[in-house]
C-alpha cells in the first residue's frame, strides 16, 4: 500500500500532516499527482478560525496545479502525463441553477477545501469533469494560479462586453491585478487601479494598470475624471469589499453605467442604495467561475496576455504549511500569492 502525506488543519491556527494511504480511483476519475498550491485571502480566514461555512479539521487546498498519473475507465481527452488544475466546486447537479448552466451558483455548494477534502496531499482523486488540462509550457507555478484568472474572466464577463470600455478597478490584491490584466486580455481600453498601499499600486501599474490612484491622498471622485474626463468610467469593478469602496463607487459612478462586485463583503453593507436607485446603475456580481472561464483563462495565459510572476511573492516547502500562513500574516502589505510546494522537483 502507498503512503502519502496529507495536511489537515485540526483548528485554526494548527496545521499537521498525516500518512495516510494514496486513495483510489474509479471509472471517470483521475488520479494526479499534486506539484503546487495557491494560498488565498479565504484560506487565511479558516487559518484564522473566521471562515463561517468551515468545520475543523479540514484538508485545504483549492488553488491548484499537478500532474495527471492514472485515468480510469470512460475517461476521454486526458492523459497520463498532462499538466492540469481542478476546479474545486462540488454541486448538486438537480437544483434550478445546476439545471440551468449556472452550476457555480448550486443551492448546495461545496468547495474543495472548505466544505469537502481540498488537494492538499501529495496525490488526490478527482472526477474527470473537474480536471482541466493546460499545455506543458506553463509552468506548475503559474498553473495553481489558473483558478483565481478564471475568477477574474468570470467577472469580465458578468459586465458583458469590455472592448473599448474604460474601468476602474477599486483594489489591488491579487484579484483585483489578475482583473486588470484579464480586462486588458478582453480589450478595454483605459484601467484605472486604487488602493491604500502605494507597493499594491506600483504592482498595478508593472501589471498594465495605465492609471494608479492611492486613495489615502486622492480623491476618488476627481481621481475618475481626471483619468477619464468628465464622462467618467463605463464599468467600476470592486476588489475591496468594505462600505467605504462601495460607497465610493455608488457616489461617484456615471449615471446608468455599471458596478460589479467581485469582492466578499464580511459583514452586512451600509451603502447608499438611494443614490444607486437616483443613478440607475446596474449593480452587478460575480461568484466564482464556470468551466468556460478556466478555458478562457487557459488561453489567455497561453497566448501571453497575463503576466503571473510579478505576483508569485514566496514559495514554502510543503512542510511548512504553518510557517507560510505566518509569513502571509506578517507582511500583509507586500504578500501577493504565496505558493506551496508539494512537489518541489518540478
Amino acid at each position: 500500500m502507498q503512503i502519502m502525506r496529507k495536511q489537515i488543519m485540526t483548528a485554526p491556527h494548527n496545521i499537521t500532516f498525516e500518512d495516510v494511504p494514496v486513495p483510489e480511483y474509479g471509472p471517470g476519475q483521475v488520479l494526479l499527482k499534486i506539484k503546487r498550491i495557491g494560498i488565498c485571502g479565504s484560506d487565511i480566514h479558516v487559518f484564522h478560525g473566521e471562515h463561517p461555512y468551515v468545520t475543523y479539521p479540514l484538508t485545504q487546498g483549492h488553488e491548484v496545479s499537478a500532474q495527471v498519473v492514472a485515468v480510469g475507465d470512460d475517461v476521454e481527452n486526458i492523459s497520463v502525463g498532462q499538466k492540469a488544475t481542478i476546479e474545486p466546486q462540488v454541486v448538486c447537479g438537480q437544483c434550478h441553477p445546476c439545471r440551468n448552466g449556472k452550476y457555480n451558483l448550486c443551492e448546495s455548494l461545496k468547495v474543495m477545501g472548505f466544505q469537502t477534502t481540498g488537494t492538499a496531499s501529495d496525490y488526490f482523486v478527482a472526477d474527470a469533469a473537474k480536471v482541466t488540462t493546460f499545455a506543458d509550457n506553463i509552468s506548475y507555478d503559474k498553473g495553481a494560479m489558473i483558478e483565481p484568472l478564471a475568477v477574474t474572466v468570470h467577472a469580465v464577463k458578468r459586465a458583458g462586453d469590455v472592448k473599448d470600455k474604460k474601468v476602474v478597478v477599486m483594489g489591488a490584491g491579487p484579484i483585483g491585478i489578475l482583473l486588470i490584466q484579464t480586462l486588458k486580455a478582453f480589450g478595454a481600453a483605459e484601467v484605472m487601479a486604487t488602493d491604500i498601499s502605494d507597493f499594491r499600486l506600483a504592482l498595478a501599474a508593472k501589471c498594465g494598470a495605465d492609471h494608479v490612484y492611492n486613495t489615502r491622498t486622492a480623491n476618488f471622485g476627481e481621481a475618475i475624471v481626471e483619468s477619464f474626463g468628465k464622462d467618467k468610467a463605463d464599468i467600476i469593478y470592486d476588489c475591496a469589499g468594505n462600505d467605504i469602496v462601495m460607497n465610493q463607487a455608488i457616489q461617484n459612478a456615471r449615471k446608468g453605467s455599471t458596478i460589479v462586485l467581485v469582492a466578499v463583503f464580511a459583514k452586512i453593507a451600509n451603502i447608499d442604495l438611494a443614490k444607486l436607485n437616483d443613478s440607475e446603475l446596474d449593480l452587478n456580481t460575480s461568484m466564482m467561475y464556470r468551466h468556460e472561464d478556466y478555458v478562457e483563462a487557459i488561453r489567455i495565459l497561453e497566448e501571453g496576455k497575463v503576466e503571473l510572476k510579478p505576483l508569485m511573492s514566496k514559495h514554502f516547502a510543503f512542510e511548512d504549511y504553518q510557517e507560510a500562513y505566518e509569513y502571509i500574516d506578517n507582511n500583509r502589505e507586500s504578500t501577493m500569492k504565496v505558493i506551496i510546494d508539494i512537489d518541489p522537483d518540478d
